[in-house]
């Protein structure tokens, strides 16, 4: 970045957390509390990426943000309540499904890095120190962090995209709301929905080591997207940092294998390198050299891995922005997979690059850098950012929009928040190609954005709090607002009213005039999905009256080229027939998922018989079903959902191997909005086994156990949470004074939408007593 925006940027970090959050952290960071932490194992023994013992818990400053609490009586942004914590020591019985606990007052050991200090939550964060990046260890890495989904193929593949798109999120300081593994309570979160008009998503920071959140790496994989951190030195201490590490080969080559680790282990895909600072002859020498270990490395490690140079420093080692590729910083170029150049280009540098030799056929590795925020003297910005594609793509260049957050960061109402976001977007497009995720059946949405006013579960609502977790983001549709022939026209947005599965659906709003005789068709997946040669399809939805949707299935030859362009590929239009209540197949299905349909929602099933077939796009098509006149529109759509009719069971799969340890008690009041008297507060990991690819999610439950007195029953199964991987911290669960006996338990919910039984589910129970002596 050039001077103006780093004097802005500066300037804007520092802002980013008002003084209201940094005095109630104060005073919670004061309080006299007892931390407490027990560390209980199961029988299993947890493998180096999930061990964290023995970790730093030396905090050097606050973290940007607190997490938000709801206050049940007034809804306000309140300090949470706290008498003391208490440690437990624990005595392991031989049957490794229970655990008994004796409380004890001690400090933790939990990793303030890793984990919320006042809350024990799981949380993200990079690293700022070159000490600190080369003492790193797997054995030390936060198991919450890790990405649970493998970037997934995608049509066309990135090296086949002639002008690719990337988005490098640089939004006030970094590791906010999403900073929470786990999500949070947020009342209007940002989040990222355009998933396939992108190719790479750079999570940006000013630490020297950002570390993508696994929430986005997640979300990103499911979308064919590539997912890079962060590593940026500036300033005189950059310089510094540089002289250490690019001193020899030995050093440079120690910091590239950490930063191969660390995307390694946490599953994210490479790494953008920042260098703003100047470099010694030493230094400069061995800057390519380093690029190269790396980028050579990174290939190696992590498949579809990517390495790219910001335009910063030149070959003299003078910090010299070019807003081009040229000769003075073409070596960097060289040694690695991209150039991410600075944002106050004019077209007159693009077309001289257009033309440059030193390119040498790598057009589409040249990303021209648009600064959203349009600071300094630059092409477009802000809403007017559709300008400077539009003379990029002139010129057959790639793009790097740098803080498109700018939509939610500069606009002070934050419920219109989709409608910003929407409007941006829908600006580019003409600018922008979509790419499909090439997928497997099942194929599964229900249009969740990975955040919403309340949580979902099969039409009703399950948590009544406002939240935001984008690892439960799901394949999204394609968002838009398009006129028609005839003065019809359509949109495609997301809403988060009313939803079938998580926080939101997707609602196609429109008008079909009097004139207008044929159905309305709305695009909603564009996509490759090989499909069965038998396939049942559902979709689930809402219409207005006065209308009838039907789905229409794009399909084409799958024993085509996949990276072929959708106009080089002839497309088949089908429509599934439509299943009646009294066909077998419905019945199965019905019986598989639990006939329960809630008021307003209808469900179709349909069948498809094709072989050889990979489907291309969803479409909607809306029809009139009255006389000629102008019809306005809607129908939310709540899931659509594909399957192989041969796989209609529920899979065998059990979970296995519960085990719950990192227990923390506390005395204060728990985070349920109905606690609001101080009791004994539980915090604990959970861990199990069960193939993550079968699940959309696991709910996480608990209930009171009545022990050997046969007067007092179980009580009901409470739920906790919702998981998206195999790891579970339970927080701030207020639970009976002891002695006490609960239970711990894990349901799985399988992609398929079938119901499992309950003997499939896991289990651990855990009993706790009073310290005797």
């Amino acid at each position: 970045m050039d001077n103006t925006l780093r004097g802005f940027l500066s300037n804007h970090n520092e802002g980013a957390v008002d003084g209201s959050v940094c005095c109630r952290w104060s005073c919670r960071r004061k309080s006299s509390l007892f931390l407490v932490h027990l560390s209980v194992c199961c029988f299993n023994a947890l493998s180096d990426k999930l061990i964290i013992m023995a970790l730093n818990a030396d905090v050097k400053k606050p973290l940007p943000l607190r997490r938000k609490r709801e206050d049940a009586a007034e809804g306000g942004d309140v300090p949470v309540k706290r008498e003391s914590r208490l440690e437990s020591r624990f005595d392991q019985p031989m049957d490794s499904g229970s655990i008994h606990e004796v409380i004890k007052f001690t400090s933790s050991p939990l990793s303030a890095k890793h984990y919320d200090v006042d809350t024990t939550e799981p949380i993200s964060g990079g690293l700022t120190t070159l000490d600190e990046l080369l003492s790193w260890k797997r054995s030390e890495a936060n198991p919450f962090n890790v990405a649970t989904i493998p970037l997934a193929p995608r049509v066309p593949p990135l090296a086949d995209c002639p002008r690719r798109t990337l988005v490098s999120h640089d939004m006030m300081g970094g590791y906010l709301d999403d900073r929470f593994v786990q999500g949070t309570h947020a009342e209007a979160p940002y989040s990222f929905y355009h998933w396939q008009h992108i190719d790479v998503f750079n999570y940006f920071t000013h630490l020297l080591v950002t570390i993508p959140p696994t929430m986005w790496t997640n979300t990103a994989h499911k979308h064919g997207v590539v997912m890079i951190g962060t590593f940026i030195t500036e300033w005189t201490d950059g310089a510094a940092t540089c002289e250490s590490f690019l001193k020899d080969e030995e050093s440079y080559r120690a910091v590239a294998d950490k930063l191969v680790q660390i995307s390694h282990c946490y599953g994210f895909d490479g790494w953008l390198i920042n260098i703003e600072n100047s470099l010694s002859e030493v230094a400069l020498k061995n800057t390519p050299l380093f690029l190269r270990y790396l980028t050579d490395q990174t290939h190696l490690r992590v498949p579809g891995g990517l390495v790219l140079w910001y335009d910063s420093v030149i070959d003299t080692g003078r910090l010299l922005w070019q807003n081009e590729l040229n000769q003075n910083n073409r070596m960097f170029f060289d040694a690695c997979d991209g150039f991410f150049t600075n944002y106050n280009w004019t077209e007159r540098n693009l077309e001289w690059m257009s033309n440059y030799s030193g390119i040498s056929g790598r057009q589409a590795d040249v990303y021209i850098g648009v600064d959203v925020f349009a600071r300094g003297t630059v092409v477009g910005g802000k809403f007017e950012t559709n300008q400077a594609l539009q003379v990029i793509r002139k010129h057959n260049f790639s793009v790097a929009l740098f803080a498109p957050g700018w939509v939610y960061e500069t606009h002070e109402d934050k419920s219109e928040f989709r409608k910003n976001q929407d409007k941006f977007w829908a600006l580019l497009s003409d600018y922008l190609y979509v790419h499909r995720p090439s997928l497997s059946l099942p194929f599964i949405s229900s249009f969740c954005q990975g955040f919403g006013k309340a949580l979902y579960w099969r039409g009703q609502r399950e948590t009544e709090r406002s939240w935001f977790n984008l690892s439960a983001q799901e394949i999204q549709p394609l968002y838009y607002h398009t006129e028609l022939e005839g003065g019809a026209w359509l949109q495609s947005r997301g809403c988060p009213d009313d939803a079938w599965n998580g926080g939101s659906s997707l609602l196609l709003d429109g008008l079909i005039p009097a004139a207008h005789t044929s159905p309305v068709c709305a695009k909603i997946f564009s996509l490759h999905v090989p499909l069965a040669a038998k396939t049942l399809v559902s979709v689930i939805y809402k219409p207005s009256a006065g209308i009838s949707v039907s789905l229409e299935l794009k399909t084409t030859d799958a024993s085509l080229c996949t990276h072929m362009d959708i106009q080089d590929v002839q497309l088949i239009s089908v429509t599934p027939e439509q299943l009646n209540e009294e066909q077998q197949l419905f019945k199965q299905f019905s019986q598989l998922c639990g006939s329960f349909i809630p008021s307003g929602w209808t469900v179709r099933c349909s069948q498809l018989e094709l072989r050889g077939c990979a489907l291309r796009e969803v479409c909607l098509s809306i029809r009139r079903d009255g006389e000629p006149e102008d019809t306005p529109f809607s129908c939310r759509l709540g899931q659509i959902m594909l399957l192989d009719i041969s796989s209609l069971q529920v899979p065998p799969e059990l979970i296995q191997g519960l085990c719950i340890y990192d227990v923390v008690w506390f005395r204060g009041v728990g985070s349920s909005l109905e606690s609001t008297s101080p009791g004994l507060i539980l915090n604990a990991t959970l861990r199990w086994d069960y193939p993550t690819h079968l699940v959309q999610h696991f709910r996480v439950y608990w209930r009171h156990l009545r022990g050997t007195d046969s007067r007092i029953p179980a009580g009901p199964l409470l739920l906790v949470g919702r998981a998206y991987s195999n790891l579970y911290r339970v927080t701030e669960l207020m639970v009976p004074e002891p002695p006490g006996l609960m239970e711990l338990v894990v349901e799985p919910v399988i992609r398929k939408d079938f119901q499992i039984p309950e003997n499939h589910w896991g289990r651990s129970s855990l009993s706790y007593t009073e310290d005797s002596t």
